[in-house]
């Protein structure tokens, strides 16, 4: 007889398969590598045709003050200031709807911030995105977009060691309101073109190291005039207005059918 049988073997299984699924999203197991990328530095750029932008920034704590200079502590046991975060972001056309709670991974805290942006052609006059410069403008049928991601505010020696290696990730990830006509995004691990992922998304990747050092990010892409949503409305609308000419067609004809069965089925006078 084995070591598990009956009700004991089925308890024994199932705890086992929760350990397996714990291990696979813990932190010593790559941070959840399992479900996908890990980045210590993410920016997501929600973008509309008109210029208008929601933001969200992914970032450890380490990251905030040697990246972008943000006077923070990075001890992971003291206290996130998330009003320094949020006035750090906020100004004229820029609002930062929520910093989230921290939280760690890889002995680092971790925040998320959500932003409003008015015209992200004016982005870089904000400290945080001043290493970047913003582009947006119409180019014969298409719309150009146009982000160059510059020097860091990493200065060596300022930063005790928070156990990075360098190989960790930085992405610029667009999210696109019309189809793509072209762009330059590539993987940092594989050194190749990446395709349009699901829902007109495109990112851009930097291994942290490049990042700190402030090698370019030159990111560009060409875009339709016309946004999907416009595009998908019209067609819905579209096929909605003749649809009701069909139905309006076949009413009338199915009453002219009608009108000359009771013509002929009336005896004449």
């Amino acid at each position: 007889m084995g070591v598990f049988s009956g009700a004991g073997s089925r308890r024994a299984g199932a705890a086992l398969l929760v350990i397996a699924v714990a291990a696979m999203l813990s932190p010593a197991c790559g941070g959840g590598r399992f479900f996908g990328k890990v980045y210590e530095y993410e920016e997501d750029l929600y973008l509309a045709l008109d210029g208008s932008a929601d933001l969200i920034v992914n970032t450890s704590i380490p990251a905030l003050v040697a990246l972008r200079g943000l006077d923070l502590n990075v001890d992971p046991a003291a206290r996130v200031d998330r009003g320094a975060i949020r006035a750090a972001y906020e100004g004229p056309g820029v609002t930062v709807t929520r910093v989230s709670r921290p939280w760690r991974r890889q002995g680092r805290r971790f925040v998320q911030l959500r932003i409003d942006v008015e015209d992200v052609r004016r982005l870089s006059e904000r400290a945080p995105f001043s290493w970047s410069t913003y582009e947006l403008f119409r180019q014969d049928q298409a719309y150009v977009f146009r982000q160059t991601v510059g020097a860091s505010a990493h200065r060596p020696g300022t930063l005790r060691n928070v156990g990075w290696t360098g190989g960790e990730l930085v992405a610029f990830r667009l999210h696109l309101p019309s189809r793509i006509i072209h762009h330059n995004a590539r993987d940092a691990e594989l050194d190749e073109p990446l395709t349009v992922e699901r829902g007109n998304i495109l990112r851009w990747e930097q291994q942290l190291a490049d990042r700190l050092d402030g090698r370019p990010v030159a990111i560009e892409v060409r875009m339709e005039s016309q946004s999907t949503l416009h595009r998908t409305l019209g067609l819905f609308l579209g096929a909605f207005a003749a649809a009701l000419l069909l139905l309006g067609l076949i009413i009338w004809l199915t009453l002219r059918k009608g009108a000359r069965q009771t013509a002929a089925e009336s005896p004449p006078r």
